[in-house]
Formats: C-alpha cells, structure tokens, sequence
C-alpha cells in the first residue's frame, strides 16, 4: 500500500511537471518554517508520500469569501502545496465533487472514523455566524453554529486558516450585523477543549497548512505556539524586518503619495499606512502564488492582517482600519474621525474663539482707539502722597 501511495504523489507531480528535486525541495521548506534540521526532509517526505494513509482532514466553511480555499486550490497551475494537501486526504466542502447528500455522507463518515480512534484534523475557513439565532448561517437544514459544536468536540485537533476564521475578520467589521466571531471565542464559549492553531492572514497561505498539517501528523503534537494560538516559526518576527523596502526606510526615502515618483521608485510604504513593523509573520519569505510575490512586493502596504486582536468580539479589521492611512481612527461616540481630522477641527474651534474673543473686546469697547483706559492712579498711591 506504501508504494500505491508513492506512486499516486509521484504521478500527480510528474503530470503537473513537478520534479523529484523540487518536490525534496518543497519539503526542505515545510523543515524550515516548522524549525526542523535538513535532516528531517526525508521523514517528511515520506510522510507526505504516505498521506493517503493518514488521519482525514476536514476542510469546512463559515462566512466566508473562499479566498483562503482559492489560495490554496489554483486549479489551472497547482503548486506542490495545493497537490501535497490534495494527497493528504483533504476534504474540502467548496472544492469536493461531492454535494448535497453526498457531501452530508462524507462529513458523517468522517465523524464516525473519529468514534472509532481513527481522528481527524478539523479546518475551519470563514467567521462563525451567530446572528439570528444562528440562522445567519444554515447548513442542511440546521444552524451551522450548532453542528459545528459537534465536529469541534470530535476533532484532534484544530485548525483555524484565515482571519475571519482566527478573529471573525472582515465578516465581524463594525456594525458585524451577524454577529461574527472567531474560532477561539466560539470554543470558549462553547466549553470546547479541543486544541486550536490560528493561522490569520487574508488569505492564508497554503504552505502554512501544509507544514502545520504535517507537524501535527509526524510529531503527534502542535507546533510551539504564541499566546495567540499562531505557530511562532510563522509569526515570530515583524515583517518590517524582512522586508525587502526596509533600506529606504533607513535612508528615509518615503512614498507620500500613490501615482508619485517616490512610489515608482519602490521607496518605502510606512507613510501610506504600511502597518510591517507591528505585524508579525514570515510573508516576505514565503510569499503566495507560488513564491512569485507578496502585498508589499506588489506594491501595496502591509495591512496588518497577521495581526489578531485579543478582546473578544474584536477583530483585526476594526483594529487596523484605515488601511491606506498612518494613523487609525479615533472613535467619538458611534462616530470615527481621524487624529489629523481631529486636530484641524480642534485648531479650526480655537481659532474661531479667539475671533469670538476679539468681536467681544471689540463690543465692550476695550479695543476703541488704544485700548482699554488705564488707571489714574490707585487709592492706596493716592493716600500715599502720589501722584497729582
């Protein structure tokens, strides 16, 4: 059975043109981000190769925009990730062949391996919608929220891809009419026990899970986690240090301006609201699309969406935005303005004052010739001998 399964990765590599010395070198990376030595690539190859025989993974949905399952699906030129996850009997709800009650059967299939001890990895894309009384969201006929709590207490484990699965995202952005919440929150709550990886950013990058998935199935154990529930190999450093553009933000060199020359000579974005230097993952290193590029290589500033936010019911959209602004917003009451905003109005009200003052003086006629008359002379002087 071990060959049928080397067999079935090596000839889905080959018809997506995919090497041997690349699929080792894949393999290398998935050491590196998971904080392994060189000589563990082998291992992780064969367990890679072995994946068919592995614990089943479930793929579910929640609110969501399937960004993160498009990010790892790239259905005309998959990448190693997208194959190796497709090996590791992935079971993904958008992507599967199945649907409808052959979809229900797999998840019940699913669910029944785990009574009988064979397990199985939970991932959960998109924000848990509890709006309604958990009928923002339905799922064959019942409210997704309730048959959730049922796989979250079967999983081994569980892993959250995507902000709106770490921290509701921009499903839960203000006014969050579903009243959308992420995974922690939702288990909390719940009274669910069940082990939680968070791996945020809009959208997840496929060679995180990957290495996840596969630190979880070779060592039986979750990786060395932040207290974020994130993998710290993946958010342990801030991209400002990574990054490519840090050079001109030492020589001070700036983009102010979208459209400016600054911008085409690929100065640095911090002006324009990159938000790198409190953001902590390794997206420079390890890119999306297959290592082409990243936001801030493309041109755009970091947005910060590695960044979850600890309060419950908070997310990291509400903490981040405005995304193309240095500054966030303040929050007046139910009304959100902006500091620089705040400090024109605060200068405009003093200034309207002082006119205000000056219009007074002026009516009390003490700014009628030279002013306001002085004194004579006071009484004590005047009792004194002084003056006339």
């Amino acid at each position: 059975m071990a060959n049928e399964d080397h067999d079935a990765l090596r000839s889905q590599l080959e018809f997506h043109g995919v090497s041997r010395r690349d699929f080792l070198k894949f393999c290398g990376s998935v050491a590196a981000i998971l904080g392994m030595s060189e000589s563990m690539i082998p291992q992780i190859a064969a367990a890679v190769e072995k994946g068919a025989r592995l614990k089943p993974t479930l793929w579910l949905h929640g609110g969501i925009c399937t960004g993160c399952t498009v990010a790892i699906a790239q259905v005309d030129t998959p990448d190693i990730a997208t194959i190796v996850l497709d090996i590791l009997s992935l079971k993904n709800m958008t992507i599967n062949m199945a649907s409808g009650d052959d979809l229900e059967r797999i998840v019940a299939d699913t669910l029944e391996d785990a009574e009988n001890d064979i397990g199985f990895i939970l991932i959960y894309e998109g924000s848990i919608m509890r709006g309604q009384g958990g009928n923002a969201l339905r799922e064959f006929g019942e409210p997704q929220i309730d048959r959730l709590k049922k796989k979250a207490e079967a999983a081994e484990a569980i892993v959250a891809v995507g902000s709106c699965a770490v921290d509701g995202g921009f499903v839960a952005a203000k006014p969050n009419p579903a009243d959308a919440i992420g995974m922690k929150q939702f288990l909390d709550e719940a009274g669910i026990d069940t082990p939680l990886i968070n791996l945020p950013t809009c959208p997840v990058n496929p060679e995180w899970i990957v290495a996840t998935v596969i630190n979880v199935l070779i060592l039986g154990r979750l990786p060395e986690m932040d207290s974020f529930n994130r993998p710290s190999l993946i958010f342990g450093h801030p991209i400002h240090d990574l990054c490519p553009r840090r050079g001109h933000f030492e020589n001070a060199q700036f983009v102010y301006e979208f459209g400016s020359k600054e911008e085409e000579l690929g100065y640095c974005l911090y002006p324009v609201g990159c938000k790198g230097p409190q953001t902590f993952t390794n997206c420079p290193i390890v890119r999306w699309n297959r290592r082409a590029s990243w936001c801030v290589e493309s041109g755009a500033p970091c947005i910060g969406c590695g960044i979850t936010s600890p309060k419950a019911g908070g997310n990291w959209v509400d903490v981040n935005a405005p995304f193309l602004k240095r500054h966030r917003d303040l929050k007046i009451g139910d009304m959100r303005i902006q500091p620089s905003t705040a400090g024109v109005i605060v200068g405009a009200a003093a200034a309207a004052a002082l006119v205000a003052h000056g219009l007074g003086m002026k009516a009390a006629g003490r700014m009628d010739g030279e002013g306001a008359p002085y004194e004579e002379m006071k009484e004590c002087d005047r009792k004194k001998g002084g003056g006339k």
